[in-house]
C-alpha cells in the first residue's frame, strides 16, 4: 500500500494549465501567448483542412479509401442532420454545419492520440466560439425569416399556449432560448471531454501504480484492460459529441425557421 500511495500521482485541475511557449504578448494587460492549448488548436485546424484537402483535391468517380471515407462522413451530415433536422431547405447550412462536426470530432480525437493525449474542448474557450457561432447563425436567421419583433414574438410568446400563462413562458423562453442556449451548447461539449479526460488519467495512472505495487500488480492488468476499453469509449464519445453539437445546432436553426415554434 505504500508503494501504491508513493507511486500514483492523481490528476488535478492543473492538468488543464500549460505555461507559454516562447514570448507574451500583453493586451489591455491580458497576457497572450502560444500554449499548448493553443498548439492543439491549430492542429485540429490544420487536420480539417488537410483532410478535406487530401480526400477531395482530385476527386475520383470511384473514389479512393480516404474520399470514400470522408464522403461517408459528409454524407452522413447531409442525410442525419441537415435533412432529418431542417429538410431541403436547410442545404445553404450544410457547409456549417459540416464544420462543426468535423471541427470538433478532430479536436476531441486528440484525447486518445498518442504524444497529445488532451482535447482543446476539455477547455471552454473553443466549445463557446462554436456556440456564440452557432447561437448568432440560427438569431439572424429567425430574424430574417420573421424580421426582429416578428422573431421576438415567436421566440417569447409561443403559439397555441394560454395567454394567462405567458406571464412565465415569456422569461422562460427569453432565458432558454436567448441566453442560456449557447452555454448549454459549450458546456455539453466542455464537460464531457473533461470528465474523459479524467477517466482515462485515473485509469492508465492506476494501472501503472497497480503494477509497481508488487502485491496489486493482478490489479494493475485488469486496469489496463478496462483502460484500453476506455479509450474505445472515448473514441465514441468524440463522435456523440461532435453529433450531438451539430444536430442540436441544426435543430436551433429549423427553430428559427419555422413559422410556429
Amino acid at each position: 500500500m505504500i508503494a501504491l500511495l508513493a507511486t500514483f500521482i492523481k490528476p488535478t485541475t492543473k492538468d488543464f494549465v500549460f505555461d507559454c511557449i516562447g514570448p507574451q504578448i500583453h493586451v489591455a494587460g491580458i497576457p497572450f501567448c502560444m500554449n499548448f492549448i493553443f498548439l492543439l488548436v491549430l492542429l485540429t485546424m490544420v487536420m480539417f483542412i488537410a483532410s478535406f484537402f487530401l480526400a477531395f483535391r482530385r476527386p475520383k468517380v470511384v473514389p479512393g479509401k480516404f474520399q470514400a471515407l470522408m464522403e461517408m462522413g459528409l454524407e452522413f451530415v447531409r442525410e442525419q442532420i441537415v435533412l432529418q433536422m431542417i429538410g431541403p431547405e436547410g442545404l445553404p447550412f450544410f457547409g456549417l454545419l459540416a464544420t462543426f462536426f468535423f471541427m470538433i470530432l478532430f479536436g476531441n480525437i486528440l484525447e486518445v492520440l498518442p504524444g497529445f493525449n488532451f482535447s482543446p474542448n476539455s477547455r471552454i474557450a473553443f466549445p463557446l466560439v462554436l456556440a456564440i457561432v452557432s447561437w448568432v447563425t440560427y438569431n439572424v436567421v429567425g430574424i430574417r425569416r420573421h424580421g426582429f419583433f416578428g422573431y421576438m414574438k415567436l421566440v417569447l410568446f409561443p403559439p397555441g399556449a394560454p395567454k394567462a400563462l405567458y406571464i412565465l413562458l415569456t422569461p422562460i423562453e427569453f432565458i432558454s432560448t436567448i441566453l442560456v442556449r449557447p452555454v448549454t451548447l459549450s458546456v455539453r461539449l466542455f464537460a464531457n471531454l473533461v470528465a474523459g479526460h479524467f477517466l482515462l488519467a485515473v485509469f492508465f495512472l492506476g494501472t501503472i501504480a497497480l503494477l509497481q505495487s508488487g502485491a496489486l500488480a493482478v490489479f494493475g492488468v485488469f486496469a489496463g484492460v478496462f483502460s484500453v476499453v476506455m479509450v474505445g469509449f472515448e473514441i465514441f464519445v468524440a463522435l456523440l459529441q461532435a453529433f450531438i453539437f451539430s444536430v442540436l445546432s441544426a435543430s436551433y436553426i429549423a427553430g428559427a425557421m419555422a413559422s410556429e415554434h
